[in-house]
């Protein structure tokens, strides 16, 4: 499972359109039910750049480095700074209890929360829902609202798989063709016991160009 305390990223078109997110723990793209532990601290390292270059058209988002806290069994809070970038800070939260018996795991909680308007003020709200099943692995669905706009709302899926102690898969999708939607395919590697790295390839539901990503997560 992977707990990245930037949304994860959702960071679609920040270098085309000058918007960006902050994000709690996440699988790739959207966030997960996954909490940080009371009382841990998380530091994620996220970037998205395309494989062209900028004479072919290529960007690359903002680097996004975040820290999320367990402030409580169930609650996690995390601050992102976005460089370079006018007003970087962007906050999120999330409450989630675990999974019990025939019972999902259940998480809410808003990412995209800042001072600038049209840049930093995406204010999503989600929630979501997981289930692990024996050898299939966990399957997670639900859904985001930014501003309360239809636009900009969409449906949460993903599946995501530990194949052993250190090799983790996962496709991740968001609904919508606004600056959320998006699709994204990748795994990570344990390192070390509080270390790993994510690298993922993503599409984008509005079309702009594909990217990948490598996020690298170290709980302290």
């Amino acid at each position: 499972m992977k707990n990245n305390c930037l949304c994860k990223i959702a960071l679609l078109l920040i270098a085309l359109a000058g918007v960006s997110y902050a994000t709690p723990s996440t699988n790739i793209w959207n966030p997960s039910t996954d909490i940080q532990a009371a009382g841990t601290m998380h530091l994620g390292i996220d970037n998205y750049f395309t494989l062209d270059g900028p004479a072919q058209g290529g960007y690359a988002f903002p680097t996004d480095t975040g820290l999320t806290y367990g402030v409580f069994p169930g609650l996690e809070i995390g601050l992102d700074v976005f460089l370079p970038q006018t007003a970087p800070f962007v906050v999120n939260a999330k409450y989630g209890v675990g999974e019990s018996g025939m019972l999902p795991a259940l998480a809410i909680g808003g990412f995209g929360f800042g001072t600038q308007l049209g840049v930093t003020d995406q204010n999503v709200i989600y929630g979501v829902g997981s289930k692990i099943f024996p050898v299939m692995g966990r399957i997670t669905a639900g859904y985001f609202t930014g501003n309360g706009a239809k636009d900009n709302s969409g449906l949460i899926l993903a599946w995501d798989k530990s194949l052993n102690d250190k090799l983790w898969v996962s496709i991740d999708y968001a609904g919508s063709k606004s600056a959320l939607g998006a699709t994204f395919y990748g795994f990570s590697w344990l390192f070390a016991p509080n270390t790993s790295i994510i690298f993922a390839y993503g599409t984008y539901n509005s079309g702009a160009q594909p990217t990948v990503t490598t996020q690298l997560d170290i709980n302290i």
